[in-house]
């Protein structure tokens, strides 16, 4: 494929320029990962049901920083988030975070380069922690994004403090004029007894390809508490692959909710990793999915100490031709006693050409735990239609509440009563109809 050359290239002259980095010896190790491994294709199980090789028969350009300086902000004012006036807001655009559109209200909160971060009193934290999602993600994609870390990210949240301001962070491509391919990296730091709530979205702007690589690496110390929202509602010709990575080294809660509702092709990697005893995760994710969208999630939970909890509630909705995938794994290490693991994957088809690939899985080496998986997959209820037409309410309308009280269990999960009542507006405008 020419694309893959032209990244081959683009390396050469990045390392070329970059001269000597504390960064380079992870991004030459991660280079010669992704020219050995290549691009991921239906033969490894992991991507058994996601074609992800066809995105790179197009021509991409790498952050442009021309198309960056063309942004305004009457541009930036037609994503923002509901509540943006009092958060915080980091802007990336084609992957480059833009300190010129960005707002940091929040004193408890420390944002500069990942090469900054590797050199000063937070470079012990980054050389323990970046690229630990590695152990988990193993392929050419995301060993392409360690490949080019310059423009990575650091956040850290100060030990002790509570981020009042919840950080919104927008992944915005500009392919109004050529094909983008963005790679965000970041890397957060939660401190000790920190608290913290995280909004991620996605916008794609213009008419051409879009290609987006990220990954994000969350630390999570003793006592803090994380609250990570992701919101994908894209273009149909917008592509991604987004891995999540937490690494709950203390005592401490993350609680995570991904909504997909549009794109192109989407994966999400999720992985939380208990390396403390009494730490506790949420995991919910809610897919409801129209027209030729094709959404994959991975979600790996790894028990590593004892008495660790985590409840994972993913939920489907598939119309169309749209297709869905979902892995989710549970390892409960051998020195993980009474670990309580529970996974739930339901999904709802409402046409015969949607298509879900469900896969749960367990694997335990401890013998004292409560674990459970399991997987749905049907139709509509008929009697609970028949109930609501029997009671005057048009078909569609009667679907529309079938689908609505099933999103529910989902959307309950986000704490955020901003961003709540703006994810039930937008699946309430996706079922479109009017109760008469």
């Amino acid at each position: 494929m020419k694309m893959l050359e032209t990244i081959k290239q683009k390396y050469q002259q990045l390392q070329s320029n970059n001269g000597s980095s504390v960064l380079t010896p992870i991004e030459q190790n991660a280079f010669k990962a992704f020219d050995s491994m290549g691009l991921p294709t239906v033969r490894n199980e992991e991507w058994k049901y996601t074609r992800i090789s066809s995105v790179f028969n197009k021509e991409y350009a790498f952050n442009p920083e021309s198309i960056v300086s063309n942004f305004t902000s009457k541009d930036l004012e037609a994503v923002r988030l509901p509540g943006h006036e009092e958060a915080n807001e980091l802007f990336f655009i084609n992957g480059i975070y833009s300190t010129a559109y960005s707002t940091v209200r929040s004193g408890a909160l420390v944002i500069q380069s990942l090469e900054e971060a590797s050199q000063n009193n937070f470079k012990e934290i980054v050389r323990q922690n970046l690229g630990h999602s590695s152990k988990y993600i193993q392929d050419g994609i995301h060993a392409l994004n360690t490949a080019f870390l310059q423009e990575g990210v650091f956040i850290h949240v100060k030990k002790g403090q509570v981020v009042e301001q919840p950080i919104y962070i927008y992944q915005i491509i500009d392919a109004r004029s050529v094909n983008i391919l963005s790679q965000p990296r970041l890397l957060i730091h939660v401190a000790e007894n920190a608290q913290v709530e995280f909004v991620e979205t996605y916008v794609t702007l213009g008419l051409s390809e879009s290609f987006t690589n990220e990954v994000t690496e969350v630390v999570v110390e003793k006592d803090a508490i994380v609250e990570y929202y992701k919101i994908q509602n894209d273009a149909a010709h917008s592509n991604q692959v987004n891995t999540t990575h937490f690494r709950q080294v203390g005592k401490s809660v993350v609680h995570t909710v991904a909504i997909s509702l549009n794109g192109g092709i989407v994966r999400n990697n999720l992985n939380i990793v208990m390396e403390a005893e009494h730490s506790e995760a949420d995991l919910h994710g809610l897919y409801f999915l129209r027209g030729h969208t094709h959404v994959d999630n991975h979600t790996i939970v790894d028990n590593v100490k004892p008495h660790s909890l985590s409840n994972e509630l993913y939920k489907g909705i598939i119309d169309d031709n749209a297709t869905a995938v979902f892995n989710g794994k549970i390892f409960v290490q051998k020195d993980a006693q009474k670990t309580n693991a529970f996974q739930s994957n339901k999904n709802i088809l409402l046409s015969e050409n949607a298509t879900v690939n469900t896969k749960p899985q367990l694997e335990i080496f401890a013998d004292d735990v409560k674990c459970s998986h399991g997987c749905t997959i049907g139709q509509l209820d008929d009697e609970a239609l028949f109930y609501l037409r029997s009671r005057g309410i048009s078909e569609k309308a009667a679907e529309s509440l079938l689908v609505h009280a099933f999103a529910i269990d989902v959307l309950n999960h986000i704490k955020s009563e901003p961003i709540r009542n703006y994810v039930d507006q937008l699946i309430t405008d996706r079922l479109d109809v009017e109760f008469v």
